[in-house]
């Protein structure tokens, strides 16, 4: 009889942890998280997208996977010449999967250097996330800008966060055409 009353207890308490857990996936930037920029038209980092007053909090308990911007070719902004690159175009890195959510950049092209990278989604479901990111990622940013590539060291204690940005910036710059 005891067996069976610590059997059902551990049982429904395993079920309530289980149930209590929430998914990564299904995030996108201007529906959840914040837009992480960094370039030299900005000061450093920005709460940008849209939303007002995101609490980091998933409640759509939707196991989804990332939904990746198909963008393949530049967005040019202002008056770029119709022939070879703009003067001034976008260009936005497909969406990598990493061990805590989705991690996406997208760079502005002047004069062939990245001018400014907008981080658009990254892991954010977790407190711990929030805060591990509100660090990192405006390092990666610097590091970036700073080394005009993708050839950047990754930032202790968001290593799958640094892999991620560093895989998506790479798609973003081979796009542009970019080392």
């Amino acid at each position: 009889m005891r067996r069976a009353i610590v059997t059902t207890t551990a049982t429904a308490a395993g079920v309530v942890l289980l149930l209590s857990l929430k998914p990564h996936g299904g995030q996108t930037a201007s529906a959840q998280a914040p837009v992480i920029s960094s370039g030299s038209d900005t000061g450093s980092t920005t709460g940008t997208g849209g939303t007002s007053g995101t609490g980091g909090t998933d409640n759509s308990g939707s196991g989804s996977s990332a939904t990746t911007a198909p963008s393949a070719s530049p967005s040019a902004k202002g008056g770029g010449s119709s022939s070879g690159k703009a003067s001034h175009a976008s260009y936005t890195g497909q969406a990598v999967d990493t061990r805590y959510g989705p991690v996406q950049v997208r760079i502005d092209v002047s004069a062939g250097k990245i001018s400014k990278i907008d981080v658009l989604q990254y892991p954010d479901g977790l407190q711990r996330d929030q805060d591990i990111n509100s660090y990192a990622l405006p390092v990666l940013n610097q590091e970036a800008l700073s080394a005009q590539s993708a050839q950047i060291d990754s930032v202790s204690g968001a290593t799958y966060t640094s892999d991620g940005y560093t895989q998506s910036l790479q798609s973003a710059l081979d796009q542009a055409g970019l080392k």
